[in-house]
C-alpha cells in the first residue's frame, strides 16, 4: 500500500511538468528557425506559456520558466510579461529569510518601484521586479534553484545597483554552507559583482575559506579574494599570509589560482614584491622545473605539455619577482633556459610557454647567453606560417629592442633576412611590425643595404605610412651615412618615390642636406633634383615635396646650376662612390646635365601652367623666380623671370599677389641694393651643429629644450640668429638703424614707422616685407599663441630672402619661452633678457621611458608658474593615447589652460599642454604626475614625481 502510495505521489508530483517546454527545447526550436519573423513567434507564444505558469503558481515548473525567462533576456526580447509575477516564484518567504530581512527586500522594492513609476517607462519599472526574483531564488534551500538565482545575479546586477546589498546576507550563509557547491556558487557570484562594500563585510568569512581542507573551496576563495583585493586594496595585508601557503599547494588548481592572487597583490603593493623576492622565488622555480621535467600526467597533459596554464602563471609571476633584481634572477636563469630549450614548439601549447619564458627572459636582468636564446626562440617564430606568432614575434622584438637597443642588436642580425621578407608579407599588420623592427638593425655596416629595401617598401606602402617611414629614412640616412653623397642620393630618392605625402621635415632635411654642403656636391644636389624634375615628367610633378625642394634649391643656387659643364660619375670627389647603388639611380649621368638659363625658365614656365602646381608651389616658385633675377646673367630671360612675376601681380589670391608686387618693386631697384637683399640664404645653425653629428650613429635631429630667446622673442626657424637677407646689420640696434638703412623705407618709401599691421600676428615666413617695419621706431615684438609655436616642424623654404631683421626695441620684452614671433629679433643679441630668464627658459626633463619624453618650462608670472608641458616621442613606434595628469600640494592650486594638443603622437612628433600653478605661499613646487599611453600595443600607466625646478621661480 505505501508502495502505490508512493507512487502516485510521484505521478502527482510529475503532472504539472507534463507539457513543459524545457530550455534545452526551446534553444532548438529558435535555432531551427529561418527568419527573424519566425523567431519572434516562437518567443512569443513561449513567453505567454510562461505567463500562464507565473499565473497559476506552479512551483514544480519554477526554476525551467525562470532560466528560458532568463534566455529570452540574454537575446534581447523584451521579459516584462513575467517580470511581476517572477517575483512570486520564490513562493512564501523562505525561512531562512529572517522578518526583517523581508521587510527590508520589500521596503527597497516599494522605493524602486515608486521612483520607476515617476521617472521611467513603465516597461522598465516591471524590470526592476526582475532584480529581486533571482535573490528570492537563492534563499530556496534546492541546489537547482540557488544556482539559477545566483546565475540571475551574475547576469542582471552589477555591482552599482542598490538592491544588491541584499545578496550580502545570502552569500554569507551560503559561505557557511556545508555542501561545497554552495560555497562555489557564492563565491563565483562574490567573484563577479562585489562592490567595495560587500568586499569588506565578507573578506573575512573568504580569509577563512582560503583555509579550508576542501581543495575546490580553496581554488574558489582564491579567485574571490581576486576581486576583494582589486576592490579594495587596503584589505591586501589578510590574504597575504594565506595567499604565499597556496604556494606549497600540490593541487594543480589551487596552486594555478594562488600564484594567479600573488602576482596581483605583487603589481599592487611595492612591498608585497619585495616580501616575495625573498620568500617565493624558490618555490617557484621548483614548481616550473617540476613541471618541465614530468612525465606523462593525464590530469595535466595538453598536447603533450604537463600543465600549460599553469606554467604560464609561474613565468608571469617570475617575471615580476625578476625585474630590476639581479638576485631573485640569478635564481631563475637555469630554469628559464631548462623551459626554453625542453619545450616543444610543434604546437601552439608550446608556442604559449615559449612566448612567456622570452618575455620573461628579456624582462629580468637574465644573462646575455639566455636572451640571445630569447632571440633566437622568436626567430623560430618569424618562420613560422601562422601569421599571430610571426606578429607576436615581431611586436617581442620591437619592444626588446627598444628597451635594450644595443645589447641585442648582433643577436637580431642573425634574422635581418627573415625580417625583411616580412615587408613583402600579404598581411598589413605583419608588414607594419617588420617596419618599425628594420629600423632597429640599421648599423654603420649595413646602412646602405637596409636603406636600400627600406626604399623599395617605399614604392609599394600604404599612403598612410609613407610619411613615417620618409622621416625615418632620412634621419637614419644621416645618423650612419658612409658619406654625404650618399644622403644626398638617399633624400633625393625619398622625395621621388614619396614626394606626395611627406611633411616639411623631410623637405627641410634636404634644404639643410644642401646647405651645409661644400660648393661641388651643391651643385650635384641641385643638378640632380633638377634633372629628376625635367627627366620624369608627370611622375615627378605629383611629388609637392619633391617640387618644394627642387625650387629652393634652384632659386638659391641657380647660378651654380647652369655654370660648368655636366658631372661625371666619379667627378665631385674625384673617386666613385663605392655604395653608390644603396641609393643612387642607374642613369646617374643624365641627371648632371647642366641646363641652359632659358631652359630653366622654360621648365618654370611649364611648371606653373600645369595643374600639379599647388599653391604652395606657386608661392616658392614666384619667389624662386626673384631671386633668379639675381642668379643669371642672359638679359632676354630675366625679362621672361621678370614677365612670369608680373602675371602674379593680378592674381586672385591675396598672398601670390602681394609677394609678386613686392618683388616686381625689388626689380625696379638699383642694382646693389637689389644685390643685398637677393644674397643666397646663410647656413641654419641648427643645421651646422646637426651636420656635426651626421655619421656618428647618434641621433641627429634632437628635439632640443624650449629656451628663452636672448631678446625676450623665441629664435625663428630652429635657432637661426643670422641676417638671413646678408645687408649687414650691425651687432646693436643702434647699428641697424644708422648703418643698415631702412629698407622698407627703401623700397617702398613712407616712414616706416610700425602700424598697426606691425603688431598684428603674421605666421607666414614667406611674406618677404608685408608687415615688417624696418625704420628706427622702436618694434616691440608681439608673441604669437601657444599653439603655434609648439608645431615640431618649421617651413625652412618659406623666405627664400630671409626675411629682415626689426629694430631692437627700447626695452627688453620679457616673453614666454613658448611663444614665437615670426616678425621678432632673429639676430639676437639686441639687449639682454632679465637675468630671471634664463631660468624661466630653462627645460627640466621630468619623464623619459619607452621613447615618451616629458620636458617642463616654466615661466613666472608673479606668485604664478605657467608651465609648458613639451612631451615628445623619440622613439621608432608611435605612442597613443597619450594622457598627462598633473597633482600639487594643497598650498597650491593648478588650472589648465590648454589641453593636451594630440593624443597620439607618431615617431619624431611632439605635443604640448599648459598649465598654471598658483603658488601664493611661495612654497617649493613638487608635482606628482600621472603618465598613462600605449606603445608597441601595450599599455604603460606610470606615476612619477618631480621637485627639480629651481628655488628663483617661487622665491
Amino acid at each position: 500500500m505505501s508502495t502505490a502510495q508512493q507512487f502516485f505521489n510521484n505521478v502527482e508530483k510529475y503532472i504539472p511538468k507534463l507539457g513543459v517546454l524545457r530550455l534545452k527545447d526551446l534553444i532548438k526550436q529558435i535555432r531551427a528557425c529561418k527568419t527573424a519573423a519566425d523567431e519572434r513567434a516562437v518567443i512569443a507564444k513561449e513567453s505567454a506559456f510562461i505567463r500562464t505558469s507565473f499565473k497559476e503558481e506552479n512551483v514544480e515548473t519554477r526554476h525551467i520558466n525562470v532560466a528560458k525567462l532568463l534566455y529570452i533576456h540574454m537575446l534581447g526580447y523584451p521579459a516584462h510579461f513575467g517580470q511581476m509575477e517572477c517575483l512570486k516564484l520564490g513562493g512564501a518567504k523562505d525561512e531562512s529569510e529572517s522578518a526583517q530581512e523581508v521587510g527590508a527586500k520589500d521596503n527597497i522594492k516599494g522605493q524602486m518601484d515608486q521612483r520607476l513609476s515617476v521617472e521611467l517607462l513603465p516597461s522598465w519599472k516591471i524590470f526592476a521586479n526582475l532584480l529581486f526574483d533571482p535573490i528570492r531564488t537563492v534563499a530556496s534551500p534546492k541546489f537547482a534553484d540557488k544556482r539559477l538565482g545566483y546565475l540571475g545575479i551574475m547576469l542582471l546586477l552589477d555591482e552599482n545597483q542598490e538592491v544588491l546589498t541584499l545578496v550580502t546576507n545570502c552569500l554569507k550563509n551560503d559561505m557557511n554552507n556545508s555542501n561545497m557547491y554552495v560555497v562555489g556558487l557564492a563565491l563565483c557570484t562574490l567573484g563577479n559583482i562585489s562592490s567595495q562594500e560587500m568586499a569588506r563585510d565578507l573578506s573575512m568569512e573568504v580569509e577563512k575559506l582560503l583555509g579550508s581542507s576542501n581543495t575546490y573551496v580553496r581554488k574558489k576563495a582564491a579567485l574571490c579574494a581576486l576581486r576583494i583585493v582589486k576592490k579594495v586594496p587596503d584589505l591586501m595585508e589578510n590574504f597575504l599570509s594565506r595567499g604565499k601557503n597556496l604556494l606549497n599547494e600540490r593541487n594543480h588548481g589551487v596552486l594555478l589560482t594562488g600564484v594567479t592572487l600573488l602576482t596581483e597583490m605583487c603589481q599592487l603593493d611595492p612591498e608585497i614584491l619585495s616580501e616575495l623576492r625573498k620568500n617565493a622565488v624558490g618555490t617557484l622555480v621548483r614548481h616550473l622545473k617540476n613541471l618541465v621535467t614530468a612525465g606523462f600526467s593525464p590530469e595535466h597533459d595538453v598536447s603533450g605539455v604537463t600543465d600549460p596554464f599553469l606554467q604560464v602563471k609561474v613565468l608571469r609571476l617570475m617575471r615580476i619577482l625578476g625585474k630590476g633584481d639581479s638576485e631573485a634572477s640569478d635564481a631563475m636563469n637555469d630554469v628559464l633556459a631548462q623551459v626554453a630549450t625542453n619545450t616543444e614548439a610543434s604546437k601552439n601549447v608550446g608556442n604559449a610557454i615559449l612566448y612567456e619564458t622570452v618575455l620573461t627572459i628579456m624582462e629580468i636582468e637574465s644573462e646575455n647567453s639566455l636572451r640571445v636564446l630569447g632571440i633566437n626562440i622568436l626567430g623560430r617564430f618569424l618562420a613560422n606560417r601562422d601569421n599571430n606568432i610571426r606578429y607576436v614575434a615581431l611586436t617581442t622584438l620591437t619592444k626588446t629592442c627598444q628597451n635594450n637597443p644595443t645589447s641585442d642588436s648582433s643577436a637580431l642580425q642573425r634574422h635581418r633576412s627573415t625580417i625583411l621578407d616580412c615587408l613583402r608579407d600579404p598581411d598589413v599588420s605583419i608588414r607594419r611590425r617588420a617596419l618599425d623592427l628594420s629600423f632597429f638593425l640599421i648599423n654603420a655596416q649595413n646602412i646602405r643595404i637596409l636603406t636600400r629595401e627600406l626604399l623599395s617598401f617605399l614604392e609599394i606602402a600604404e599612403g598612410e605610412v609613407k610619411n613615417s617611414v620618409a622621416v625615418r629614412v632620412c634621419d637614419f640616412a644621416g645618423r650612419y651615412r658612409p658619406n654625404k653623397r650618399w644622403e644626398v642620393d638617399t633624400v633625393c630618392r625619398v622625395l621621388r618615390v614619396a614626394g606626395a605625402y611627406v611633411d616639411q621635415s623631410v623637405v627641410n632635411h634636404f634644404v639643410k642636406l644642401v646647405t651645409t654642403s661644400p660648393p661641388e656636391l651643391q651643385q650635384y644636389a641641385v643638378r640632380k633634383i633638377y634633372n629628376i624634375v625635367k627627366n620624369e615628367g608627370e611622375r615627378a610633378l605629383t611629388q609637392e615635396g619633391l617640387l618644394q625642394a627642387m625650387v629652393w634649391c634652384v632659386g638659391e643656387y641657380g647660378d651654380v646650376l647652369v655654370s660648368g659643364g655636366g658631372s661625371t660619375e666619379q667627378g665631385i670627389f674625384g673617386e666613385k662612390d663605392e655604395g653608390e647603388e644603396a641609393g643612387a639611380d642607374p642613369l646617374q649621368g643624365e641627371y648632371q646635365v647642366a641646363p641652359a638659363e632659358g631652359d630653366v625658365v622654360a621648365m618654370f614656365t611649364e611648371l606653373l601652367r600645369g595643374p600639379y602646381a599647388t599653391l604652395a608651389v606657386k608661392e616658392y616658385s614666384v619667389t624662386a623666380l626673384a631671386k633668379l633675377t639675381g642668379r643669371f646673367r642672359d638679359g632676354s630671360v630675366i625679362e621672361q623671370l621678370r614677365a612670369l612675376i608680373a602675371k602674379y601681380q593680378v592674381n586672385i589670391n591675396v598672398e601670390l599677389q602681394q609677394r609678386a608686387v613686392e618683388y616686381a618693386r625689388i626689380m625696379g631697384l638699383d642694382g646693389e641694393t637689389r644685390a643685398a637683399l637677393l644674397e643666397r640664404m646663410p647656413v641654419l645653425e641648427s643645421a651646422l651643429k646637426e651636420e656635426s653629428k651626421k655619421g656618428s650613429g647618434v641621433p641627429v635631429a634632437e628635439n632640443a629644450p624650449a629656451a628663452a630667446a636672448p631678446s625676450g622673442g623665441a629664435e625663428l626657424l630652429g635657432g637661426l640668429n643670422d641676417d638671413l637677407m646678408g645687408l649687414g646689420i650691425g651687432e646693436s640696434g643702434a647699428a641697424a638703424g644708422a648703418g643698415g638703412g631702412d629698407i622698407y623705407n627703401m623700397v617702398f618709401g613712407g616712414s616706416g614707422t610700425a602700424g598697426g599691421g606691425g603688431t598684428a600676428k603674421n605666421d607666414n615666413i614667406m611674406d618677404l616685407l608685408g608687415g615688417i617695419g624696418l625704420g628706427s621706431a622702436p618694434v616691440t615684438s608681439t608673441p604669437t599663441s601657444a599653439s603655434s609655436a609648439s608645431k615640431p616642424t618649421t617651413d625652412l623654404l618659406g623666405d627664400l630672402f630671409g626675411g629682415g631683421a626689426p629694430a631692437a626695441a627700447a626695452s627688453p620684452v620679457s616673453a614666454p619661452p613658448i611663444s614665437v614671433d615670426p616678425l621678432g629679433d632673429l639676430l639676437g643679441g639686441f639687449g639682454g633678457a632679465p637675468q630671471q630668464q634664463e631660468q624661466q627658459g630653462r627645460s627640466y626633463q621630468c619623464y623619459d621611458k619607452n621613447g615618451l619624453r616629458i620636458a617642463l618650462v616654466p615661466t613666472k608670472e608673479g606668485t604664478s608658474l605657467r608651465i609648458n608641458a613639451k612631451l615628445e616621442n623619440v622613439g621608432m613606434v608611435g605612442v597613443g593615447g597619450v594622457a598627462f595628469q598633473v597633482a600639487v600640494p594643497k598650498t597650491q592650486s593648478i588650472s589648465w589652460l590648454q589641453a593636451l594638443t594630440s593624443t597620439d603622437i607618431g615617431p619624431g612628433g611632439s605635443a604640448t599642454q599648459i598649465m598654471r600653478i598658483d603658488n601664493p605661499k611661495k612654497a617649493p613646487i613638487r608635482l606628482r604626475l600621472k603618465v598613462a599611453y600605449s606603445v608597441g600595443g601595450q599599455g604603460v600607466d606610470e606615476i612619477v614625481e618631480f621637485s627639480g625646478f629651481d628655488p628663483s621661480l617661487w622665491a
